[in-house]
């Protein structure tokens, strides 16, 4: 298994550096560690692939994996009809050094600072200790 590496802990965002793994073996990781606390994923935006096609530009490997745990979603869609403008919890994967993947998720507490809606902090919350300890258990 990967040898890990703890990244700082930015306001809005949890990361951990993942060495000795490859791209792929790292978004299967990451998939596998977040359907464990019950996300699926929604969406997967292939970054480099999308900036080729569309910019001819060379890119590192870099996905946008689109996070969602339904029963919390749900939950945040009754709290506040708009919050769907914040979803699904993105989760990135990139790979700047060959060898070295950093893992990178919201942090939906911070994000939602400005909605006024206890309920919704909550649940923010909430998920955020689930994103982070997807993180941490890379």
């Amino acid at each position: 298994m990967a040898v890990t590496k703890k990244t700082s802990n930015m306001n809005y965002y949890h990361s951990k550096l993942l060495v000795n793994v490859t791209f792929d073996e790292a978004v299967v990781k990451v998939t596998e560690a977040l359907e464990a606390e019950g996300f699926g994923i929604l969406t997967e935006i292939d970054i480099k692939a999308t900036l080729k096609k569309k910019l001819d530009v060379d890119f590192y490997n870099y996905k946008i994996l689109g996070a969602c745990n339904p029963p919390f979603a749900y939950k945040a869609l009754l709290s506040e009809d708009k919050i769907g403008t914040m979803l699904p919890c993105n989760v990135i994967v990139q790979e700047k050094i060959a060898g070295q993947v950093e893992v990178s998720a919201v942090d939906p507490a911070a994000s939602m600072q400005a909605i006024e809606n206890k309920a919704l902090k909550d649940i923010a919350t909430e998920i955020g200790a689930r994103l982070q300890k997807v993180i941490e258990g890379l």
